[in-house]
């Protein structure tokens, strides 16, 4: 049956089809889609895990028991899964385990621009990379047997153009896997002994993965009308170049990215006058070529910032392309801002006021450094905030300490700031670390995680208290604050920097946008009593304007929070 697919959905009906039976992940923007979907399937278990490295290693746990296995993460949660993924490419699989990992060039939604190949030459492990959700589908079935074929966890690189673009798919049936475990200590457990002898099996793989990538089909030449110019290219710069200069051209598509095939290549260079390679980031395939000798274009007309576009390669190649494949105007920026209502507002506007250093963490509020607020110092990576304070304040000898404080979210904390608070109560760090607790994974599009007391099918579960957690750990001080309360905020927040011992404050308030939360009445502005002060407009809420010098609210927004009257002296704002 054809149907219509984002690139996750088909990846996630792929790992369905081919009989996957375990699913670990955690969500990250863009590859979340891909275990929300695939958890719509009753015969597939799935999960969110705490963070990458706990779901690659639960999929691995998976797959050594004899059942076909996949994690999902973003670019960024290669990361953190990188201590297990270069020991599992040592021991290989039982049964198939696929490894999904979503780039995001242009940084829609991330922190950096790294590039994922690197890590599948760097962990000897092969990579394949669909174009869209057709081959996003096949690919995902094609991952298995490659898996159990070579004896190798496979990877699975998707990007944000292919995992959120739709594209038409044709469904199969689903197979079930089922293989026995056998003990095996020299291939799984991995001492210096067994290890050493394990390394020449993996270069051996690389070697026959590298004789069939010059005949798999998903490495194919699509023959051309002029060879002036021959393109080699991958997922999305393949669809920018057809797109482009159609059949003119002919055109080396790969879809085993790593490793690549090298008479195929070196054969495709020479049926061809100029060989130039279209890839995003950095010059991968680029590389692999100038290795082998060939003379190439690539990143010396394409940036190695940002994602392409068909304009991008047509401007490249010193051509244009039909009308409306281009914004005529200008379009105005529309930078991303906490929602109304957020409970991180009253948070980070108590700490601007109060000009703390705030370091700062990866989620929604991370949107705390951005004007007007623009209260946070530093963001680095998934729980470096706690970390990082206990560096900072040791470092300066007690000079920080009273006026430094780390700012985590629920999720993150669970994901890998719990370790950074062992670390500052172990050695016994003077620092305050504030948990804004929303009740939910927000800024990936509400996921549960270990404190909200669901799991990913939305059934009761265990749920972490993190009080008693930060207690467990050796955190004597743990403080609860609701952060539309400002004069609370500001009151806690002064006397845990005042003590001389690590603390922990909790804010707590669910995020605005969960469907169970329940607003009060918009608030009116009193045009009499308003004089234009605009400090409520301090705290950055795009419910609230300045029209005509007055203070004006949207009620289609606002949800009544009061933080904003809380700032009036003058009593302008007020329930309808």
């Amino acid at each position: 049956m054809k149907q219509l697919m984002l690139g996750n959905e088909a990846v996630a009906r792929g790992l369905y089809e081919a009989g996957c039976a375990f699913v670990s992940s955690y969500p990250g923007t863009p590859s979340t889609e891909i275990t929300e979907a695939v958890a719509k399937y009753p015969e597939v278990y799935a999960e969110w895990a705490p963070n990458e490295k706990v779901a690659m290693e639960s999929a691995f746990g998976a797959c050594v028991a004899g059942r076909r296995s996949f994690c999902g993460m973003k670019h960024v949660g290669l990361n953190v899964a990188a201590d297990p993924l270069f020991t599992i490419s040592y021991t290989g699989v039982n049964a198939g385990m696929v490894i999904g990992v979503a780039d995001d060039a242009g940084m829609h939604s991330s922190q950096n621009e790294q590039d994922s190949r690197h890590y599948a030459m760097a962990a000897k492990i092969p990579m394949l990379e669909p174009s869209d959700s057709a081959e996003a589908l096949a690919f995902a079935k094609l991952a298995y047997e490659l898996s159990e074929k070579f004896d190798t966890p496979v990877l699975m690189k998707m990007c944000t153009r292919v995992s959120h673009s739709q594209s038409v798919v044709e469904t199969g049936e689903r197979v079930e896997y089922v293989k026995e475990y056998v003990k095996d200590i020299p291939k799984y457990v991995m001492m210096p002994g067994n290890a050493k002898k394990r390394h020449p099996v993996v270069e051996a793989r690389t070697r026959a993965l590298v004789e069939y990538a010059e005949s798999a089909p998903i490495n194919r030449v699509e023959a051309g009308k002029s060879n002036a110019i021959g393109f080699i290219a991958s997922s999305t710069s393949y669809q920018y170049v057809k797109e482009v200069f159609g059949e003119e051209y002919p055109v080396l598509k790969l879809g085993l990215i790593w490793p690549m095939p090298e008479k195929k290549i070196t054969d495709f260079a020479a049926s061809v006058d100029k060989l130039v390679i279209v890839e995003e980031l950095d010059g991968f395939i680029e590389a692999h070529c100038k290795n082998l000798g060939i003379t190439c274009e690539g990143k010396d007309i394409f940036s190695c910032i940002d994602e392409l576009s068909q304009n991008k390669v047509a401007a490249a190649m010193g051509c244009t392309v039909e009308a409306g494949n281009a914004v005529d105007s200008s379009i105005p920026p529309r930078p991303p801002v906490m929602c109304a209502g957020c409970p991180h507002r009253g948070l980070f506007y108590t700490l601007k006021k109060n000009k703390l250093t705030v370091l700062g963490d990866i989620g929604c509020y991370t949107l705390g450094a951005v004007a007007p607020l623009q209260a946070v110092d530093t963001v680095i990576c998934m729980g470096a905030s706690v970390s990082g304070i206990h560096g900072f304040c040791k470092s300066q000898n007690g000079a920080a300490d009273n006026k430094t404080v780390a700012v985590i979210g629920d999720s993150t904390f669970m994901h890998s700031g719990i370790t950074g608070l062992v670390n500052m109560a172990y050695n016994e760090s003077n620092a305050t670390v504030i948990i804004v607790d929303n009740s939910i994974t927000g800024m990936t599009g509400h996921q549960q995680n270990p404190t909200t007391g669901f799991n990913l099918k939305g059934d009761p579960c265990a749920k972490i208290d993190l009080e008693t957690l930060c207690h467990a750990v050796g955190i004597k001080r743990v403080r609860v604050i609701d952060p539309y309360n400002l004069a609370q905020c500001d009151e806690v927040i002064k006397e845990e920097l005042a003590a001389n011992e690590p603390s922990v404050i909790i804010s707590r308030r669910p995020c605005a946008l969960l469907k169970y939360v329940k607003h009060k009445a918009p608030l009116t502005v009193d045009t009499e009593k308003c004089v234009g002060c605009k400090a409520c407009m301090k705290i950055g809420c795009p419910a609230i304007s300045i029209i005509d010098g007055k203070a004006k609210v949207d009620a289609t927004q606002c949800v009544g929070c009061g933080v904003c009257e809380q700032l009036c002296k003058f009593g302008a704002l007020t329930e309808v």
